[in-house]
């Protein structure tokens, strides 16, 4: 690969490129990620050790496997890695949980720094990028069935350049532990014109999923997943819950907190409430069609797929966040998969978005695990810090959908992009 521009997370001095730096910043940040995930406050291990530990010990001990016996709140493969982490034993389980992520995590990163003697400088700023996003993110990034799909996603895109079959394979598979790789997927098959081929991939991989599922018993059970989560309520932490928290800081009658036991999660309650939550998923639904129209008229006028390709996947995966009932804190550690691929491919151009997500990160590890409790009885500061955060969600939504929107300019006016050593395969791009 030929040398790139200077990206603007890249450092200018060359020992910043060097990769024995560069693997020592992931083992520390890794390190203390690990260390916050067993020692901070407001147990940021819940859901690995309260949740996903007791679907896992019940699903090997032969009575019911979820998504299998039962109804499953995740795609089916997400059982995967939970009992993956039994491995060696209930009391070693968390353990053996960060280990796990902290391996995906070493493998997307090497796949970002490639295998040459040293990487690029946008690279190399990329990956730098990547470890201060993480240590921002805090706890979180380790901590959730997230944590599993953030690096698969990451390798899968990178892997589009050399690897699209298998890229393609991944963002399935990756699908298939949690819902939200699809925007990957659906961005794919609209900006590249093999799209059909793309789909026959997607098609079969997931066909191969659901009949294994089904051999095994399954039923219906396979997709339990999608009606599990029509019935949600509108999470504490959610872009439109915003509006009943504020009512609930300031003590307006009818607006409230409550936990939901079915869920397992804090949602609000308030006047509309039932009414927004009803109308929350339909308009998902067309915000990600406009998305998506928004993708093919910059494919049609010629954008490039290594110009349009990232700006796409990023503002469907932040219309997924935004425009949603739910609004868990993990669900920022999806941006990092777009942010990287754009950083990586894209540069300068770049560093509007690159900075916000580390803004991002960083409110959101505020709100959780650390002050989480301002949230849980509603006080006006950390509201504030909530409306913030969620207000910075749309604005970096906006920068993506302006970049879709002069996608198909060339810097020198004429269409396409001009981006030496960021092409990808022929079998994406060609006819």
């Amino acid at each position: 690969m030929q040398q790139l521009e200077t990206s603007p997370v890249a450092a200018s001095a060359g020992w910043m490129t060097r990769r024995s730096l560069l693997w020592t910043g992931f083992a520390l940040v890794h390190g203390w990620l690990i260390w916050l995930c067993l020692s901070a406050v407001g147990w940021p291990l819940g859901d690995v050790e309260g949740v996903y530990r007791p679907w896992a010990e019940l699903s090997v001990s032969g009575d019911a496997i979820v998504g299998i016996d039962t109804p499953f709140v995740y795609p089916i493969i997400a059982l995967v890695p939970m009992v993956l982490a039994l491995a060696f034993g209930s009391a070693a389980y968390a353990l053996v949980w960060l280990g796990l992520v902290t391996v995906l995590d070493a493998v997307a990163f090497a796949v970002l720094l490639g295998m040459g003697r040293a990487p690029t400088r946008r690279l190399a700023g990329t990956a730098w990028w990547w470890l201060a996003f993480l240590l921002l993110l805090g706890p979180i990034a380790l901590a959730r069935i997230d944590s599993i799909t953030v690096p698969l996603v990451i390798i899968a895109l990178l892997w589009l350049r050399t690897r699209p079959f298998w890229g393609v394979v991944l963002l399935t598979v990756a699908t298939w532990v949690k819902v939200w790789p699809a925007a990957a997927l659906a961005a794919l098959v609209v900006v590249s014109p093999r799209r059909w081929r793309i789909t026959l991939i997607a098609g079969v991989t997931s066909a191969v999923i659901v009949v294994i599922a089904l051999i095994l018993g399954s039923g219906l059970n396979v997709v339990s997943f999608v009606g599990q989560q029509t019935g949600r309520g509108i999470q504490i932490e959610s872009p439109v819950g915003t509006i009943w928290m504020w009512l609930a800081a300031l003590g307006v009658p009818g607006s409230t907190v409550y936990y939901d036991f079915d869920i397992l999660t804090f949602q609000v309650v308030g006047p509309g409430t039932d009414l927004a939550a009803l109308l929350m998923t339909p308009l998902l639904v067309l915000a990600v069609g406009v998305v998506l129209l928004l993708g093919v008229r910059a494919q049609r006028r010629g954008a490039a797929i290594e110009t349009l390709l990232p700006p796409l996947v990023l503002a469907l995966v932040l219309t997924m966040i935004t425009i949603n009932k739910v609004g868990s804190p993990q669900f920022i550690s999806w941006i990092a998969a777009p942010l990287i691929l754009g950083i990586a491919v894209g540069g300068a151009r770049w560093s509007t978005p690159a900075i916000l997500g580390l803004v991002l990160a960083a409110l959101t590890q505020l709100i959780y695990p650390y002050f989480y409790d301002g949230l849980l009885v509603p006080t006006v500061a950390m509201v504030l810090v909530l409306t913030l955060r969620n207000v910075l969600e749309f604005v970096l939504l906006g920068w993506a959908l302006w970049a879709l929107a002069t996608a198909h300019i060339r810097r020198d006016g004429s269409g396409g992009t001009q981006l030496p050593g960021a092409h990808f395969s022929p079998e994406l791009v060609k006819e």
